[in-house]
């Protein structure tokens, strides 16, 4: 028997870390940067984090946490009694390329793309080819109205929102208003705003962005709307998650996109299935916290979805919704921060973290994508209302975005485990409540489609809303209809006493007896 290689070791040797930054982050930047170039290898083992940390001359705390960072991310993994290894990833061959940390500069002029000409998207024949009877079957049904319960799904705790600050900084913008901000504005948006955005994005989420490439948009569902408009020709094929965000959907149908409903997995959407789809060109995924199955996509599944766009020049749309809630470590670097060939638009919205009704979102573009998604939006919207923007801004620049973010997630945090400890246990027909690792709700499974309707019924009745997973799959699904079942909660709406009071209404709705 031939003798058992060992493990490739690492030399930290050309770390070099500035002491006037943040050192856990170069670290974690320098590390996750040699394995997606090659420089670190599936299965090098890596140095306890005490050695390292004297390698570095730095505290070993920050090694700490630059190695949980990337454990959450997938870059490394952990053997029990054997060390830390570089996880094992796709190779560069079965990629087919090599995926970068840079965001793209640039696109190459080849590349056939829908908003090359900006005049043939808003002719007329074009619009009528939609036809009448797509846009009258492809509506969306009204969100909930009213005050905010338990347990409405995509809400955050806007009970917490600093509403004193926004309207003293609401009030002195329109007390001595800059006259030129009352004329019209940039279509793409208030410039300091679009500015602080990209800080925001480049701290939080690794991003290498720049102001110039971030429209300003009416909330998230806008920006889809408008990748919808500008990507999608009547007729293309749009890879869409099942189940999955069901109002993206819609619009890439409104579009005139044949719309093909991709299965999850426990690491995101199947991308063995998106490879067999030879019409695709437009792939929309919610890769932080999969919307509604609450699945986080594995690095390795980031890289193989990377790797499809570019070896088919498709497009990307990242739906980062809920991404600043992640309840161990910071959030995770989104498919943008690792996108190099610029297929990935991000888009962004202030409604999770702020209140729905704010309808204040963004969109990160490849930079050669920035002028025409602008002048679409302006067709429609002028640009957002510019109040709004203005204040906005100074909510960021004076810090009580960060802050609130920070509040937002204890709140978030306590909220979800009011829900789990109150739970009733053993109902018939209803599965183990998922862990739940980031976002605004959870869904459990559900042994058929009318156990879940007559749950569902049951909860409405006494004034409980919660929504059925059977919802969120295309009509045309494969999955069997009764392994669509389920229930999807959100847990940040109301505060954990109302949570509390919500249980029990449903425990006595539902009959559970202990």
């Amino acid at each position: 028997m031939s003798p058992v290689s060992p493990p490739l070791s690492f030399n930290p040797a050309g770390i070099e870390l500035d002491r006037r930054q943040g050192l856990t982050r170069q670290l974690y930047d320098a590390l996750r940067q040699r394995v997606l170039d090659g420089r670190l290898v599936s299965g090098t083992r890596l140095p306890a984090t005490r050695d390292l940390a004297t390698a570095l001359s730095i505290s070993r705390n920050s090694v700490v946490r630059a190695y949980d960072q990337l454990y959450a991310e997938g870059f490394i993994e952990s053997r029990v009694g054997d060390g830390t290894y570089v996880a094992q990833l796709p190779t560069a061959k079965k990629l087919s390329t090599k995926v970068s940390t840079g965001f793209s500069t640039a696109l190459s002029p080849d590349l056939p793309t829908k908003w090359a000409d900006l005049p043939e998207v808003l002719d007329s024949e074009v619009t009528h080819s939609v036809g009448l009877a797509r846009i009258k079957t492809n509506h969306l049904s009204l969100p909930p109205v009213g005050p905010p319960r338990a347990f409405r799904v995509g809400v955050p705790a806007f009970d917490l929102f600093p509403f004193e600050v926004w309207a003293k900084l609401n009030g002195a913008f329109w007390r001595k208003p800059d006259l030129e901000l009352l004329c019209y504005g940039d279509p793409a948006g208030d410039g300091r705003l679009r500015g602080l955005i990209a800080a925001y994005l480049r701290s939080s989420r690794g991003m290498q962005c720049t102001a110039e490439q971030i429209v300003i948009t009416s909330g998230a569902q806008q920006a889809i709307s408008l990748c919808a408009q500008l990507l999608v020709e009547p007729g293309d094929g749009v890879a869409v998650e099942n189940p999955g965000y069901r109002a993206a959907g819609h619009a890439f149908a409104l579009a005139g996109g044949k719309l093909h409903g991709v299965p999850v997995d426990g690491e995101g959407i199947d991308c063995q299935v998106l490879n067999t789809l030879e019409d695709c060109r437009v792939a929309y995924v919610t890769p932080s916290h999969q919307y509604p199955l609450g699945v986080v996509m594995s690095l390795a599944r980031r890289l193989e979805l990377l790797a499809w766009a570019e070896r088919t020049g498709g497009w990307i749309i990242e739906d980062d919704y809920d991404g600043e809630y992640r309840y161990s470590g910071a959030p995770l670097s989104p498919l943008a921060a690792l996108d190099r060939s610029g297929r990935v638009l991000y888009v962004g919205t202030f409604g999770k973290v702020a209140f729905p009704a704010l309808r204040l979102g963004y969109l990160v573009l490849p930079p050669a994508l920035v002028e025409a998604f602008a002048r679409r939006r302006a067709v429609d919207m002028r640009h957002s209302e510019v109040s709004t923007q203005a204040v906005m801004a100074e909510f960021m620049a004076a810090g009580h975005f960060q802050r609130h973010i920070r509040r937002m997630r204890r709140a978030a945090l306590s909220r979800r485990n009011a829900l789990l400890a109150g739970w009733p246990k053993g109902l018939a027909g209803v599965g183990e409540l998922p862990p739940v690792s980031a976002g605004l709700h959870l869904t459990v499974r559900v042994a058929s489609l009318a156990r879940e309707q007559r749950l569902l019924a049951q909860a409405r009745a006494v004034e409980v809303e919660v929504n059925g997973l059977s919802s969120y799959w295309l009509a045309q699904s494969s999955t069997p209809v009764n392994q669509r079942a389920g229930l999807v909660l959100g847990f940040a709406a109301v505060p954990e006493h109302a949570i509390a009071l919500a249980l029990q209404r449903l425990r006595a709705a539902w009959q559970v007896v202990d």
